[in-house]
């Protein structure tokens, strides 16, 4: 549904910040939600963390969320969020209870992908304690070892030789739930921006160091995004195979791709993103400016989207 008054959407909460390990990030994303959507003329607020939302929702302060919180235990990416809008009744931007709980575990996220067919790297799923040098050495050296529920490279080691495993899991284990030691695809790193479940213009990531951590997605100026990251045909398969992979963990609104694309020009899935960064280094919107949609519009778009679950004001 296709919306041109603001007013239709009421007051609306910008959900930001939080208390997972993506604080930060989720601030400035909101801060830049809420000055796109203020541009456009919509009532538009800031709301810091899930509590302080519960508790303007049961005031009446607002008709529905516009939520960029990152992460999970406290973040707004795991479902738990999702689940409280739905049994208020309220209107929220991304992806549902089922969706988001999915997404944010990128196990969960790789059986189903692999029950259908899509591909994406081996791995095995570790529990606290396992031997993790057998995994190793099943899967095969280099390997990737990160928490299974965090974003933003939060966590995340390539291990390359033996050596470095119980760094790697030591660094992984600070963060709770279960840990995930991947195959190592060696290639190019690329995103695509979903929207609506159209699926946009792929991105390949190329950070002047090795890889793309946490200080090249939201520090370094020097990592260069290149957008389309493919040619013609190769934006037609990775679009197409975003799109299943959106569907597949019952994705709605708006997310964000991560892949992988070897040195054979195969591509493999790594997560879905449902609350995708919205600072100036992030990747959804320039996923979007490269199909002639301003951040403004993106933003714009996003919201209006949550109009057909009824409610407002």
């Amino acid at each position: 549904m296709r919306v041109q008054d603001p007013a239709v959407f009421g007051h609306v909460a910008v959900l930001m910040g939080g208390t997972s390990a993506e604080r930060e990030v989720s601030l400035d994303s909101g801060r830049n939600v809420l000055a796109a959507l203020r541009a456009r003329g919509v009532r538009a607020d800031a709301v810091d963390g899930i509590p302080n939302l519960l508790r303007e929702l049961q005031d009446g302060h607002f008709d529905r969320v516009f939520h960029v919180l990152h992460g999970n235990k406290g973040g707004g990416e795991d479902g738990v969020l999702q689940g409280l809008l739905e049994a208020l009744g309220v209107p929220y931007t991304g992806s549902g209870v089922l969706g988001s709980a999915l997404s944010m575990d990128k196990i969960r996220s790789k059986q189903v992908w692999l029950a259908l067919g899509l591909p994406t790297p081996r791995y095995v799923r570790l529990s606290r304690g396992a031997d993790v040098h057998a995994a190793a050495r099943e899967l095969g050296l280099p390997v990737i070892v990160k928490p299974a529920c965090e974003g933003s490279s939060v966590g995340v080691s390539r291990v390359y030789g033996e050596a470095d495993l119980d760094a790697a899991i030591a660094l992984a284990a600070q963060y709770p739930g279960e840990l995930l030691m991947e195959q190592l695809i060696e290639g190019g790193e690329y995103t695509i921006g979903v929207l609506g479940g159209q699926a946009l213009a792929s991105i390949h990531i190329v950070p002047k160091g090795a890889w793309y951590d946490y200080n090249a997605k939201y520090v370094a100026e020097d990592t260069q995004y290149i957008c389309p990251g493919l040619d013609e045909a190769g934006e037609a398969q990775a679009r197409e195979q975003a799109e299943r992979a959106f569907a597949a963990l019952d994705l709605r609104g708006w997310a964000r791709i991560d892949f992988m694309r070897d040195r054979d020009g195969r591509n493999w899935l790594l997560e879905a993103n449902t609350a995708p960064g919205m600072t100036s280094h992030s990747l959804m919107p320039k996923s979007a400016a490269a199909f002639g949609v301003s951040f403004e519009e993106l933003c714009w778009r996003i919201l209006e989207m949550t109009v057909a679950q009824g409610a407002g004001p």
